[in-house]
Parts: C-alpha cells; structure tokens; sequence
C-alpha cells in the first residue's frame, strides 16, 4: 500500500491530508562510472556476435557465387573472387600478426598499366613471395593484384599447383611475363630462384646471381618499370644449417633444409620464427627509353639487372642497419 492511501481516514468527509503530496524517498545513490574494461566485456559478446554472423554471411555468399558461376578466371586461370575472399584472407594473420610486416615505398608501384617487381628471395620456402602479394594489395592505394612468376616445381605440385594458378600466379618464362606486363598487370620475380631460398644462413642477405637478365628483356619489350624490392625478416624464419643431399634427389626437391628445429621436432619444426619483417619497394627503373635492339643486347641486359640488384643489395643493408632486433624489429 502506498503512502497516500495510508493518511485517508476511514470516515467519509474531507481531509487536506489527503490532499498532501506523499514524501519523497531519497533518491539512489548514483552508479560508479564503468570502467573501460567493464564495458568492453559487457559489449563484447555483442562484437563477437556481429563477427561471427559476419563472417557466415560472407562464407555464405562467397558459395552462393561459387554456384552461381557469378565470377571470371582469365587466361592464365587468375579468379580474382577466389584470391580476394580465400587466398588472401588466409595469409593475413601472418601479415599482420606474425610477421608484424612493415610496407614501405609501395606507392612507387603505378596506379595503372604493367610494372615488374623484382625481389630477393630467402627463407627455405617462399613465403617472401606471399607476403609481399599481401603488401601490394592492401597497401596500395590501387589494390593491385601482384601476379608472381614461380617455378615450375610450385605447378607441379598437387593442390599447391592448382592454388597458385587462381592466385593469380603463372610459370616464370618470357611469354607469361611479356603478356601479363602488355596486359597492365604488375608481376613479380625473384631472380635468386632456388639459390636464394636454399642458400645456407650464414650468407643470409647476400643476394646470389640474378642470371642472364631474362625478366629486363622481359621488362624492356613491355615498356614497363622496374620496381626493386627489398625484403628483410625472410631470412631468419627457417634458418638453414643443413642440407640432406640424399633425401632431396629421392623426393626430386631442390634441397632438404636442416634448420635449428627440423626434422628434429617433426611438424612443430615446420612452424616459422615470428621475425620482424620490412618490404620496401624501391623508385622505379624506367625501361621504355630502350628500343627493341638493345632488349636483346647482353651488355644492356647485364648493366640494368647490375644496377637492379645493386640497388636491392643497397637497400637490405640500409634495412638490416634499421633493425635492432630479429624478432622485434
């Protein structure tokens, strides 16, 4: 019963006291603001709903398009609708998280038309090469895609093969090359090849032989830039001190690595070092001031890819000065 009813008299006949307003209880002391950490938890089933409903809705639709045939594979088997929303999605927490990688010049690359990113290479398996995919699309203004020229081995391989080709990655020869760089598209080459991924730690950022200048032939036929790229953090994720000659002629790999923690430890070997990584993409090295002769002139070829490795070589040591520690950069 409420405090109005409890002052009207039994009797009938008025009475002011009813007419009196019912006291007022104090009023509750107010609530401690909430802190930081408080309201995050209260919010965060909410964010991780969200996430999650996101992230099924986008699985969702990625298979509705799947079988709808609602998306495009060019010539060379590139399915942009795959690398955007698989291919990519799956390499960034080693971007970001692992690898904590660094992008640096990336505007150098064109907005538009063909240009071809010549890197170093290292790390025992080439995962230099997929980072530096992941740097050039979500780094770019642009977004471009960075089409690779792989070896022939990373076709040959079951499922890899097939990945690698709607990844948007071609075999590195001068046909693929020239019509990919015709075709507007920025490509990549790691000249080193096997040489720089197997090469032993203790030459670690030394680059090896680039050969006979295959991709500045390449280069100088399309018209296109040279964008040199520097890549530090690759060396030390699989730091090599062994070779077993024997099992790799058996397997028909061009080396069997021998690292600090495989084979010994079995699969947890095949986990890589969390090093800090820097990529930097270099002012580009014009190509369309040479004519068709001098693409085929081995003087010519051999001065551009010296200056092209030189300035790569440059720039590592520049990077390798910058960095204090392996692992936290």
């Amino acid at each position: 019963m409420n405090e109005v009813a409890k002052v009207i008299p039994l009797h009938g006949g008025p009475d002011r006291t009813a007419r009196r307003r019912a006291p007022q209880r104090p009023a509750p002391p107010a609530p401690e603001p909430e802190g930081i950490a408080a309201a995050s938890e209260r919010h965060e089933p909410d964010g991780l709903r969200s996430r999650v409903l996101g992230q099924v809705a986008g699985a969702a639709g990625f298979v509705r398009r799947r079988l709808a045939g609602d998306y495009e594979v060019d010539e060379f088997g590139y399915d942009p609708h795959f690398a955007d929303a698989v291919f990519l999605p799956a390499l960034r927490p080693l971007f970001e998280k692992w690898f904590r990688v660094e992008t640096i010049g990336v505007e150098n690359i064109p907005a538009e038309g063909g240009a071809l990113v010549v890197a170093n290479h290292a790390g025992v398996v080439p995962i230099d090469a997929l980072m530096t995919s992941v740097a050039v699309h979500d780094h770019h203004p642009q977004q471009r895609a960075l089409r690779m020229l792989a070896a022939d081995l990373a076709f040959e391989m079951p499922v890899v093969g097939n990945i690698a080709r709607k990844a948007g990655h071609t075999l590195a020869c001068h046909p693929d090359a020239e019509r990919l760089l015709r075709g507007g598209e920025v490509a990549a080459v790691f000249p080193e090849g096997y040489k720089g991924i197997g090469k032993p730690f203790s030459e670690r950022y030394k680059l090896q032989r680039f050969g006979r200048g295959g991709f500045v032939s390449a280069a100088m036929r399309a018209g296109v830039p040279i964008i040199p790229c520097s890549i530090v953090g690759s060396e030390e994720i699989y730091p090599k001190i062994g070779d077993i000659a024997p099992l790799a002629r058996l397997l028909n790999m061009p080396y069997f690595p021998v690292t600090p923690l495989f084979p010994h430890l079995g699969p947890l070997g095949i986990v890589p070092l969390p090093s800090k990584w820097y990529i930097e993409f270099g002012a580009p090295i014009v190509t369309d001031t040479y004519d068709a002769a001098e693409a085929d002139d081995p003087m010519v070829l051999f001065e551009v890819t010296d200056h092209v490795r030189e300035t790569i070589q440059q720039t590592l040591y520049r990077l390798l000065a910058r960095r204090h520690n392996v692992f936290l950069g």
